[in-house]
């Protein structure tokens, strides 16, 4: 059974969400403060987070930093706001989803549960190993020179679409089309912005790359290790 973690103030809503998601057979857990939320991230493990932005003390941004320094489980952001702000600054931190309130439960649970099939489809494909990449999709796992790289859910998918299509440019509409189950075409900078994080966390320097070139008005190109001169 999987288990989503809620970190939201707002009882009343969490209460509603429990039942609903429960009724879908998930394991809910609910927590109403960011440290509590923080708390029980580091003694237990969960497979899909559900993160509101507007928190008590610690806004949602901030939460989803510290998430992100040690792990790497999907989060979906929510908000009453709903601004491309405030989903250009979810992304760049690492959110994988985005939702703005008020928001059907039904669309909820559909989002849930395809960040859960994306998940489940990529851990069938073994390891891969290119030059100083290494791909353990069993683990879900990505290694750069032996060291291990703390990737989310749409940054890891991203890589393995280009890695599959090594030497072939890829815009960012077949991009968008090969990685839909969310709302990636929200706004036009989502792949450009999780791009930008997978190569920053691969340690790629765009103007002299390892693994992924910018075609500039195009799109993006995977050339495994080999230098772009």
């Amino acid at each position: 059974m999987e288990k989503i973690l809620i970190i939201d103030d707002d009882v009343q809503l969490t209460e509603l969400l429990i039942e609903f998601l429960g009724s879908y057979k998930y394991d809910i857990v609910a927590k109403h403060t960011p440290e509590e939320g923080l708390d029980y991230l580091e003694k237990k493990e969960a497979n899909v987070i559900i993160l509101d932005i507007m928190l008590p003390g610690m806004d949602g941004f901030q939460v989803l930093r510290k998430i992100r320094e040690n792990l790497s489980i999907p989060v979906i952001m929510l908000t009453a706001r709903g601004e491309v702000t405030d989903r250009i600054v979810g992304l760049e931190l690492g959110a994988d989803d985005y939702l703005p309130k008020p928001f059907e439960p039904r669309e909820l649970v559909a989002r849930i549960q395809a960040i859960l099939r994306r998940i489940q489809t990529k851990s069938k494909s073994g390891i891969k190993t290119i030059g100083a990449l290494c791909i353990d999709s069993h683990k879900y796992e990505v290694r750069v020179d032996d060291k291990l790289v703390h990737l989310t859910l749409n940054e890891f998918e991203c890589l393995i679409l280009l890695v599959k299509n090594k030497g072939k440019v890829l815009n960012r509409d077949q991009i968008i089309e090969e990685l839909r189950g969310i709302e990636w075409d929200a706004f036009n900078r989502s792949v450009d912005i999780t791009m930008s994080r997978l190569r920053q966390k691969l340690g790629d320097d765009p103007k002299n790359p390892r693994f992924i070139k910018t075609i500039w008005g195009t799109g993006y190109l995977f050339i495994g290790g080999e230098n772009a001169d």
